[in-house]
């Protein structure tokens, strides 16, 4: 069985002061997209980068997922460390993610330039960082969701089937 995480990083969500909207509009987009069966291993955490590193840690080598999503904690704000976690677990950063999302976000508000959204490669994972509202979630990953079955099949992982409302690329061979 394939396994897909997603992590709402959120100080407030995680202590039950509202309820984990983000986290379940990421699983939402994955099962709309993805025709493959997949099981989610699902998490919400504080702002806290060693918490926020120990669950991406325990997803990508214990749960054996081949893509993480995280939700939140990608501003300026102190407590936003979310891509300094996934930068400290990953071998590989892949900033055109990143650039790419901003440059959606920019189409919608201008303070997408605060953004930090990243995404990195640890052993046969991808992790991709999200902003934490949904409207953006659903925004950013649209734009960067074409290039990801490919990537998973780059670093080893297992083969992701799209629906036909979101096709995958994947070069001619």
């Amino acid at each position: 069985m394939i396994s897909l995480g997603v992590i709402n990083v959120s100080d407030r969500a995680s202590a039950g002061v509202y309820a984990d909207i983000p986290g379940q509009a990421c699983v939402a987009l994955l099962r709309e997209w993805l025709t493959s069966p997949f099981e989610v291993d699902y998490q919400v955490v504080p702002d806290e980068q060693p918490v926020i590193e120990a669950e991406l840690q325990r997803m990508a080598d214990v749960a054996g997922c081949c893509l993480i999503v995280t939700t939140g904690g990608t501003g300026p704000a102190p407590r936003d460390v979310t891509p300094e976690a996934t930068a400290a677990v990953c071998q590989k950063m892949l900033p055109g993610f990143g650039e790419l999302m901003r440059a959606t976000s920019l189409r919608y508000v201008p303070t997408a330039i605060l953004s930090r959204q990243t995404a990195g490669i640890r052993g046969r994972c991808l992790i991709v960082n999200l902003p934490g509202r949904p409207k953006a979630i659903r925004e950013n990953l649209e734009a960067v969701f074409p290039a990801i079955p490919y990537c998973i099949d780059l670093i080893g992982g297992p083969r992701l089937e799209t629906a036909p409302s979101m096709p995958a690329f994947r070069p001619k061979a």
